[in-house]
């Protein structure tokens, strides 16, 4: 783009292209006090290629051919659940995250923290509900919506703190009742399957 932008400055400076410098955001020619800003030559350049003087204006598109990553993980969770209630706890939960070289580690960990945090309400506790009648939320509020209060960045922690979470319940209700579990792992879902669970 800038070196279309030195040729045409040049034709609108009345100067030859290696007379034309680029800096602070202008074109001049060196030695002078003529020039011209970058936008206000990309103005210019519109105009001349509307009226067909040059080929091309200074809009620029290019494709950089980059490799493709795949970042990858572990989490998982250990959940203690009470078959007669259906009380869920999470008691341990353990991750590892390759994101690859990490510019800000410190932002890192905590994009990670907030985003398990995220992927584990949606997993325990987020669930909108609709009047079936008429289509009217229901859980219109943070009162009625439970939502975790640490907001998180970044997919990895949150789409695998819902797979990790709802696995260990899963594997916690006895004879495969809680594999068909759907979000959110409530404890009234979690009494029932308990109660599938023992009358199997």
């Amino acid at each position: 783009m800038l070196a279309k932008g030195k040729t045409i400055a040049a034709t609108v400076l009345e100067a030859a292209d290696s007379d034309i410098e680029y800096r602070d955001g202008r074109f001049s020619v060196v030695g002078t006090d003529r020039a011209i800003s970058l936008f206000d030559l990309a103005a210019r350049a519109k105009e001349m290629k509307k009226r067909g003087e040059i080929a091309e204006d200074l809009d620029t598109k290019t494709n950089a051919e980059t490799p493709l990553t795949f970042p990858n993980g572990c989490h998982i969770a250990e959940v203690e659940i009470d078959p007669a209630t259906g009380a869920l706890a999470l008691v341990g939960y353990a991750a590892v995250d390759d994101c690859g070289k990490a510019l800000n580690p410190m932002i890192v960990e905590g994009q990670t923290h907030g985003a398990i945090a995220q992927g584990l309400g949606q997993a325990m506790m987020e669930k909108a509900v609709f009047d079936v009648s008429g289509g009217q939320l229901i859980t219109g509020s943070f009162m009625d919506y439970a939502m975790p209060r640490v907001k998180g960045a970044g997919e990895a922690g949150t789409t695998a703190a819902i797979a990790a979470l709802m696995n260990a319940v899963a594997d916690a209700i006895p004879g495969g009742a809680g594999a068909h579990l759907d979000m959110p792992a409530t404890a009234e879902k979690i009494w029932q399957a308990c109660r599938q669970a023992q009358q199997k």
